[in-house]
């Protein structure tokens, strides 16, 4: 990993140290992911959706039906099954 050093004002030191103590990281830590998250993001400052993130997994898989989301027996079914697994 690669090391880098930076001047912050006073106040936005203090901000920092007070969310990493909150977050309980590391200061370091924090700055990455503030970074990550903001080199994420696209011209409008809009961080990339589910679909987009999923890429080309989105609609790579078929069920073979295309009355999932409609068929109001499939979700009748679909419930009993996760009722009695146990799952809430």
């Amino acid at each position: 990993m690669n090391a880098l050093s930076v001047k912050l004002p006073h106040d936005l030191y203090a901000s920092l140290a007070s969310e990493a103590r909150r977050r309980n990281v590391t200061r370091s830590a924090l700055v990455r992911d503030i970074l990550t998250e903001a080199l994420a993001r696209d011209a409008e400052g809009q961080l990339p959706s589910c679909a987009e993130l999923a890429g080309d997994l989105v609609g790579a898989f078929r069920s073979g039906r295309s009355d999932l989301a409609t068929n109001k027996e499939l979700l009748r079914e679909a419930m009993l099954a996760d009722a009695a697994s146990g799952h809430r």
